[in-house]
Parts: structure tokens; C-alpha cells; sequence
């Protein structure tokens, strides 16, 4: 498919999300379009392969008769392998292709069919592997909310024409290289992360700074044994580090629901078979899921100085001990790091997303701070990225990456990219030229007068293990010197010019017979 087919296929998506938006906000209509693009996804990918192991016998599995002991002699030997294939199993009327088809006649009323559908597909994972990979998955998709239509005669007739429209689009499952619908499903992501407001920060990392990220933990290592995120949102930044690097095991927790479903979706829609990730739905400081296990990337952008508990009993948890203090409970910032820390192996790499002002604040953060970088020496470097990139925030940003055995402990990289974006209409953005200039300057360390510096160790001390970039980076740019002499002249010239107008202004005031202005 080339760049512009793709751009026509995801133009056509996003027309036929709008048809959902009615009443709807983005968060609502984007659970709706994403669900049936997904239930679509498993539909072709279960005919693909079903009819992989019939070939033999000259059989197309949607032509399978459910209602024969044949078929479903057939459909029992599918299942099985599917199940442990794939992680799901559809029957041949409960194909997308086939409620689509019987949606798009008048009359045809499908939403409870449709609900049916949606719930067997959780129920085929029952007691197998998979099962925690699809549980709740299509929770969101309420088929009988009012915001569908006022009646369920206009409910049914929308979401046909959704259907319908859908189905009409070739996903090219069939090509094995293809990952045009996962570009698809991230473009739409996107998209409504635009809309979305604050919101939008919960589930989506824009596309840029996803790839800086993967790029920096991806650094000479075109295969990872496994990478984590302990806010994974909607999966992408997890899926970005993918597209960096061969990654056998994907890892990460997220609170919300609706995000976890999303994010459980997005895994599965590109390709990632069900036994090589593992997300949880929870509160990862309160109730860490993969707290034994060791990361060779963590790639991260939780919230920024959201609040915790803080709980002094959290003083004894392995992943705050050895630090003597903890974050203070209105900014939980730090304590993102420290867990992460504990999950990051010893030969990995940790890259994540902070606000500015884990660099200098001080009392318990100031103490954290030093301990990392005066005791463990783990802080590698810190990049200042531009204000108002992120959905939801216009805050200026920074990445802290981290690395317990580093190739250069003698001195952390400091780089002021707070200049590299261009404007757009609502919020600024990083072109493909930053991007390389960030992950080439950090890759190979350089230094640049007014971008980047290498300040030692014995420097940072200095400052107290303050890292706010301005004392490493000096961005001042001087002023062109004034040459006094010139602007006394024409100081001299405005006078003159202002004294022959004062007596063209008296001599009117004169004819008019009134007092001149003193």
C-alpha cells in the first residue's frame, strides 16, 4: 500500500468514526469506532487462519454449516487450534463480514445479535491462556446507551451503517508484513487524543516523543528480551519501542479501565501474540503487577505530580527503602522513578516523560535526586523538550534517562531542545529534523554551544544535584551592542523635527485665535 492509499484509508476511518459523534464526546464515540475496528480485526484474522487449516479440504469457513454434525465436527478441530493460535475463536455467522452483510438489509435488527457476539468472543477465551487478555474487552461498547439513537429502531440503523462502511475497507491481513491497520488504529488514537482535551494525556503520548523514547532505550540493540511501562495507556509507546528494535515480551500497568481495554486492543491488533505481553488493570505504586521481574527497557510518561499515598509503610517496599525518603504525596513524580528504577536491569535502559520540576524542587525530591546521582550514579542524561507538545498540557517537559551500568559515569549529558518544534495551529510539534538531532546528539554525546553539554559529576555537586538545564546549557544569546553616538543623533534629528512641528502647530492655533498646547 503506498503513503497516499494509506492516507485514504485513514481519512475513511476517521469519516466513519464521525458518523458516530451525534451527541457524543471524543472519549465516547472513540470507544465505539476503535471496538468495531478491533471486532473487524479478529473477524478477518480468524477467517484467514481458519481457512489456513482447511485447505486441505477445499473448505472456506464462513461457508461451514453450523447447523450439521459436519460443520461442527469442523468447528470443534478450528476451535481448538485457534484458541491456541490466535486466543479467540468466532463461529462463521458470528464473522463481521457476516452481521455486517445481514445489518445492511432494511428491517434487519442485529444490535442484540451484535452484543451476543462481542460477549462470545470474551467467553471463547474462558479457562485457556488468553483469557485475562479478553476479559471485559468490549466493556465499553455500550450497545444500548441513548446515545446511539433516541430509539433502538435509530440505535440499529447507525451502527449498520458503521458496520457496513467498515466492511467495505481491505485491512490486507493477508500480507504478512503489513501493519497498514495498526498505523491506521494509531492514527485514529491520535486523533481523538487531539480532541480530547486533558484527557487526552491519560492514554496517548504524541507520536514524536514516543519515538525519541524508543530510540534512546533502543540504542545499539536491535533485540530487547523485554520492554515495560507502568502508565501504558493506550499501548504506544510500548508498540513505538517495536518499531525500534525486536522485542520478545511487552509489560505494562494502567489504571483506568477503559485505557487498559484499549490498550489490551491496541497489543493485539498489531500482531502481538497473546503469550508475549502481559498488561494489568491497577494502581501501579499502590499495587505494583510485575514488581519481581527486571526490564531491559522502561520507556514511561505517567502523569504529571499526580498525588499518592504516600503511605509511610511504603518506607519498607523494596522500591522506596534504600532512597530514606518518599515522594511528597502531592507530586508522585518521583515515585514513578523509583519504581521504575527497581524494575530496570542491570545492563537496561530507562528513558521517561517529567515536568520540569523534578529538576530542582527540593525537600524529598532534592534528597532522591542527590541519592540517585551521588550514590548510584544511574542518571545519564536530561533533555529539555519544547513547551506545549503534549495533548491536555502546555507545560514545558523533559526526559531523565536512567542506566545502572553506564558507558559514560563520569559526567551527565545535558541538552536544551526546548527550540526544536514547529508551531501549529493549537500546539506545537516536533519535525523528523528534531527528532534526529535529539537522538543523534544524545546517541553520541555531543557538544554544542547553546544545545548540549557534558557537565561532570564534580559539577552537578556543585550545584547542589540542581538540574535545571539553564546552569549546564547557557542558551543566552547577546544583544547586538548600541552604538550610543547614532542613537544620539537621531535623538538630536526627533528634537529638531518635533521644534518645526510645535511652530506649524502654534501658527494654527494662532489663525484659530486659541491657546497653543505647551
Amino acid at each position: 500500500m503506498t503513503e497516499e492509499q494509506k492516507k485514504k484509508l485513514e481519512q475513511k476511518l476517521w469519516d466513519i468514526a464521525n458518523t458516530l459523534r451525534g451527541k457524543m464526546n471524543a472519549d465516547e464515540f472513540r470507544d465505539y469506532i476503535l471496538g468495531f475496528i478491533f471486532f473487524k480485526y479478529l473477524s478477518e484474522r480468524m477467517h484467514l487462519y481458519a481457512n489456513g487449516i482447511l485447505a486441505q479440504d477445499g473448505i472456506d469457513f464462513a461457508d461451514i454449516d453450523e447447523t450439521t454434525e459436519e460443520g461442527q465436527a469442523y468447528l470443534e478441530a478450528v476451535s481448538d487450534a485457534t484458541l491456541d493460535a490466535l486466543g479467540y475463536f468466532l463461529k462463521p455467522s458470528e464473522l463481521f463480514t457476516s452481521i455486517a452483510k445481514r445489518g445492511s438489509k432494511p428491517g434487519n435488527f442485529i444490535l442484540e445479535d451484535l452484543a451476543r457476539i462481542l460477549s462470545n468472543i470474551e467467553r471463547s477465551t474462558m479457562g485457556t491462556e488468553s483469557e485475562d487478555d479478553f476479559d471485559d474487552l468490549f466493556s465499553d461498547m455500550d450497545l444500548t446507551s441513548n446515545k446511539l439513537g433516541r430509539s433502538e429502531e435509530a440505535k440499529n440503523t447507525l451502527i449498520a451503517k458503521v458496520l457496513t462502511h467498515l466492511d467495505e475497507i481491505d485491512f490486507e491481513l493477508e500480507k504478512a508484513d503489513s501493519d497498514v491497520l495498526g498505523d491506521a488504529y494509531e492514527y485514529l488514537i491520535g486523533q481523538f487524543a487531539s480532541g480530547a482535551g486533558k484527557k487526552a494525556g491519560e492514554f496517548y503520548t504524541p507520536q514524536e516523543v514516543s519515538t525519541i523514547l524508543a530510540k534512546i532505550v533502543t540504542t545499539g540493540k536491535p533485540r530487547l528480551r523485554n520492554v515495560y511501562d507502568p502508565t501504558c495507556g493506550s499501548g504506544s509507546l510500548l508498540l513505538r519501542v517495536a518499531k525500534e528494535a525486536e522485542v520478545t515480551d511487552f509489560r505494562g500497568q494502567e489504571m483506568n479501565r477503559t485505557t487498559y481495554n484499549l490498550a489490551r486492543m491496541n497489543m493485539i491488533l498489531h500482531g502481538i501474540h497473546y503469550r508475549n505481553f502481559d498488561l494489568k488493570q491497577e494502581d501501579t505504586l499502590e499495587h505494583p503487577q510485575h514488581v519481581d521481574e527486571r526490564f531491559e527497557a522502561v520507556v514511561a510518561n505517567p502523569p504529571f505530580s499526580a498525588k499518592w499515598s504516600a503511605n509511610p509503610l511504603l518506607q519498607t517496599d523494596d522500591r522506596f527503602a534504600q532512597y530514606g525518603r518518599l515522594a511528597p504525596a502531592s507530586k508522585a513524580d518521583f515515585a514513578f522513578v523509583q519504581h521504575m528504577l527497581h524494575q530496570l536491569d542491570e545492563n537496561g535502559t530507562m528513558a521517561c516523560i517529567l515536568p520540569h520540576g523534578v529538576l530542582f524542587r527540593g525537600a524529598a525530591e532534592g534528597h532522591i535526586r542527590e541519592y540517585i546521582i551521588k550514590d548510584r550514579n544511574w542518571l545519564d542524561a536530561v533533555i529539555g523538550l519544547p513547551a506545549n507538545i503534549f495533548y491536555g498540557t502546555s507545560i514545558p517537559t523533559c526526559i531523565l534517562v536512567f542506566k545502572k551500568c553506564r558507558e559514560h559515569p563520569e559526567d551527565i549529558l545535558f541538552m536544551d531542545a526546548s527550540t526544536c518544534f514547529e508551531k501549529a495551529k493549537n500546539q506545537n510539534y516536533l519535525r523528523p529534523e528534531d527528532i534526529t538531532k535529539i537522538v543523534g546528539m544524545y546517541q553520541r554525546r555531543g557538544i554544542e554551544e547553546r544545545f548540549s553539554h557534558r557537565a561532570p559529576l564534580a559539577e552537578v555537586a556543585e550545584n547542589d544535584y540542581n538540574l535545571n538545564i539553564p546552569r549546564y546549557v547557557d542558551t543566552f544569546e547577546p544583544e547586538e551592542p548600541i552604538d550610543l553616538a547614532e542613537v544620539a543623533a537621531e535623538l538630536k534629528a526627533n528634537a529638531e523635527s518635533m521644534a518645526d512641528l510645535d511652530a506649524q502647530i502654534a501658527g494654527f492655533c494662532s489663525d484659530l485665535g486659541i491657546e497653543a498646547p505647551v
